[in-house]
């Protein structure tokens, strides 16, 4: 859950991180440079709440702090992220960002696996579920 709406509905982000164990915090480069690793992930808007704005993202590299950062570089940091940008802090210091779904292949048996977990109790989790769920979003709530 974003705090701006992103430039484009659905994008590919690409960028060079940077990880400082000191700060604990990544950093961005548009550039390959030395240390960096490539970082690149895919988003797409999902719905609109207020003034947040839910997004799918699918990780096509691992990288710490990836979300977060590639996310505020474009614009729109997590809700409650401080540290890569929001306005304020959310009630118990936690950020809006949540795995809903994980896919990988076990290590040993080599077997597809899937988890999906539903995000904790919040009101704006809760509307962003209530609005999935039901009929189609007009483009006016996107």
């Amino acid at each position: 859950m974003v705090q701006a709406r992103p430039p484009r509905d659905e994008d590919t982000l690409v960028h060079y991180l940077t990880r400082n164990t000191g700060q604990n915090k990544s950093y961005l480069s548009d550039q390959a440079k030395p240390g960096a690793r490539e970082a690149r992930l895919r988003y797409r808007l999902l719905l609109s709440l207020d003034h947040y704005h839910l997004l799918e993202v699918e990780m096509q590299t691992g990288r710490h702090h990836q979300i977060r950062a590639q996310l505020a570089r474009i614009g729109c940091p997590i809700k409650g992220d401080l540290k890569y940008g929001a306005r304020r802090s959310n009630p118990g210091g936690g950020i809006h960002l949540h795995a809903r779904e994980l896919s990988f292949v076990h290590p040993v048996r080599q077997e597809p696996l899937r988890i999906v977990a539903d995000p904790p109790p919040d009101p704006l989790w809760d509307e962003a579920l209530r609005r999935l769920a039901g009929p189609a979003a007009s483009p006016a709530d996107r």
